[in-house]
């Protein structure tokens, strides 16, 4: 058995899942008097996504099961210590992130989220599920919070935010990437700009898709 598939983090999983699965964007009244064109401008703008991310801090925004499957294989296969997550929610995939590294042995998950509540709800699923001691949440604009004070070196990164910062989050932590370091963005369709930079033959990445809109990408240079 491992952290992941053994309690209290697995039926704590399955109870999250569930609870998103019935509270999904799509049906929040927030998002009544907003077409599809108007979401997705949302979704691609540097600075009015802060208005689509406050309507939704009630929603968990999780990555699916087989991404969060996807997140925990890559963190142990890799033997990842130091981990970086842009944009926390409500945790679930910080869940999937720290039982990792419980199995490994340990390390340091440092991730972000600039809504308030929902660090709250992140930080109760942290503590009932027995990895709030691996994880550090910094709250406030990612920009700022991941500048500093970050990993010699970083071995995993999850880009789950707000995805038109996607590519200026990858410069904050190039530097620290080790060779070999994977980046796995969720929902990477949403952030063609991040896509033409690590899928470029001269980025120093190789870069493949992984399912519908999950890009995971290898620091090689």
């Amino acid at each position: 058995m491992t952290t992941l598939t053994s309690a209290p983090l697995a039926p704590l999983l399955e109870r999250l899942f569930a609870q998103a699965a019935d509270n999904r964007p799509e049906a929040s009244p927030a998002f009544a008097d907003f077409s599809d064109a108007e979401l997705s401008r949302l979704l691609q703008s540097r600075t009015d996504y802060i208005d689509l991310y406050a309507r939704l801090k009630d929603i968990p925004l999780p990555v699916s099961r087989e991404t969060g499957a996807l997140l925990y294989m890559l963190a142990r296969a890799s033997h990842a210590r130091d981990i970086v997550e842009f944009g926390t929610s409500f945790g679930i995939s910080t869940l999937h992130l720290a039982a990792a590294l419980r199995d490994n042995g340990g390390g340091r998950l440092i991730t972000c989220e600039f809504e308030p509540s929902k660090i709250a709800r992140a930080r109760a699923n942290l503590a009932a599920g027995g990895v709030s001691d691996l994880v550090e949440i910094r709250e406030g604009d990612a920009l700022k919070t991941l500048s500093a004070n970050l990993p010699e070196t970083i071995d995993l990164v999850l880009l789950d935010g707000a995805k038109p910062l996607y590519p200026d989050i990858l410069r904050l932590l190039e530097s620290r990437l080790r060779l070999g370091s994977l980046i796995i963005a969720d929902n990477a369709d949403d952030s063609p700009d991040y896509l033409t930079q690590v899928r470029s033959a001269a980025s120093g990445y190789l870069s493949v898709p992984f399912a519908e809109d999950v890009e995971v990408s290898m620091r090689i240079g």
